[in-house]
């Protein structure tokens, strides 16, 4: 499924709709690798599938054995290829290609979420599977969000998912508006966790979450052989890396999020920033920058007494959308003068004051 996402992320950190004309041929290959490998059903059928690879509850020796249904998940990314595919025909002017992949990208979806609806319900990748991926029925989208806040609260963050689920977890809390649950897994120190990991002194992000144990010992990674991969002949492999990207996949969420620095969708290549720090009791600054097309945007805040200051440096060809985080107490300024709640940036240097601003984790 990279032949679908990477290019839609290239087009969406750039805006340049060059990468999606030139990789259109390979976007629809993929996708029709998968049309044609559809069941009665509409659905693909039982195949092997690496799946939620290395959930933390799956035997260590064992990695594909995660707590989500691995054709659950073929699936649900079969849907978001072809609703990517489809939003790259629609951007490219084929109209008819744009309706004939929306169609499958619905038809999949709708199929998948009948099959494996209660089944997603169980889990933290599924619930995030299902959000992120539009899934879910708009009518049942506030439930299955609860759903996953509540595992999360209940786990007391403790990550659960493997290298599918964890980069959606996050962002499928905070688009739900459950930053106290999010912030709960991301802080979290205990293993299985991102700060479990910094604790032990790792500068780098692991492959397993326990690569290094609590008593200060190397995982083994042991990994007996897949037996339904052909030409396996069951004898143990090893798989242990200390700079992996899978569970490194957090650091966009800590941008968008942490920092409040991210590309408008809807004007992709940072030509239009959206800011909109979400702060948390325990963490009393931050500072993002990126590079973009159009020069450095950076933003910074801090916790000032019961006041939020923040500056944001904006590039000439950009604009910003800052959105404060507030509480009914609040008042905010933008370069000593009162503003509303979300108030439009011109390219040049701000600063915005927030009283009483809303901090995650303190009610």
């Amino acid at each position: 499924d990279a032949a679908t996402m990477v290019p839609w992320a290239v087009y969406e950190a750039f805006g340049d709709i060059d990468v999606l004309r030139q990789q259109y041929d390979s976007m629809r290959s993929h996708v029709e690798s998968l049309r044609k490998r559809q069941g009665p059903d509409g659905l693909l059928p039982e195949s092997m599938q690496f799946g939620d690879w290395l959930d933390p509850d799956a035997p260590p020796e064992r990695p594909w054995q995660s707590k989500a249904d691995s054709r659950f998940l073929a699936n649900a990314f079969f849907a978001h290829s072809a609703q990517l595919l489809a939003r790259t025909a629609s951007l490219l002017d084929r109209p008819s290609d744009a309706s004939l992949y929306g169609g499958i990208a619905d038809q999949v979806a709708a199929g998948t979420w009948a099959e494996w609806a209660e089944h997603a319900a169980a889990t933290q990748t599924g619930n995030a599977v299902a959000l992120c991926f539009d899934l879910v029925p708009e009518g049942e989208r506030t439930t299955v969000a609860a759903t996953l806040a509540r595992l999360v609260r209940e786990a007391d963050g403790r990550v659960a998912t493997g290298f599918l689920g964890t980069p959606l977890v996050l962002p499928a809390l905070a688009d739900s508006g459950y930053f106290d649950e999010a912030y709960l897994m991301l802080l979290r120190t205990e293993a299985p966790s991102w700060l479990y990991q910094v604790g032990q002194g790792a500068t780098t992000v692991w492959e397993r979450w326990d690569a290094i144990r609590p008593d200060g010992s190397i995982h083994p990674g042991t990994m007996k052989s897949v037996p339904e991969i052909e030409g396996s002949d069951g004898d143990d492999s090893h798989m242990l890396s200390f700079n992996h990207y899978a569970y490194g996949a957090v650091i966009d969420w800590v941008y968008r999020h942490v920092a409040g620095l991210a590309s408008d969708p809807d004007t992709p290549g940072y030509r239009h920033v959206l800011l909109a720090p979400k702060p948390v009791g325990g963490i009393d600054w931050a500072r993002a920058s990126v590079e973009t097309p159009y020069g450095p945007v950076v933003t910074s805040w801090r916790i000032d007494g019961g006041l939020l200051v923040a500056e944001v440096e904006l590039p000439f060809g950009a604009s910003g959308r800052f959105v404060a985080p507030t509480t009914p107490a609040s008042s905010v300024t933008v370069d000593g003068d009162r503003a509303e709640t979300t108030v439009a940036l011109a390219p040049g240097r701000h600063t915005i004051e927030i009283s009483a601003p809303r901090i995650a984790g303190m009610h």
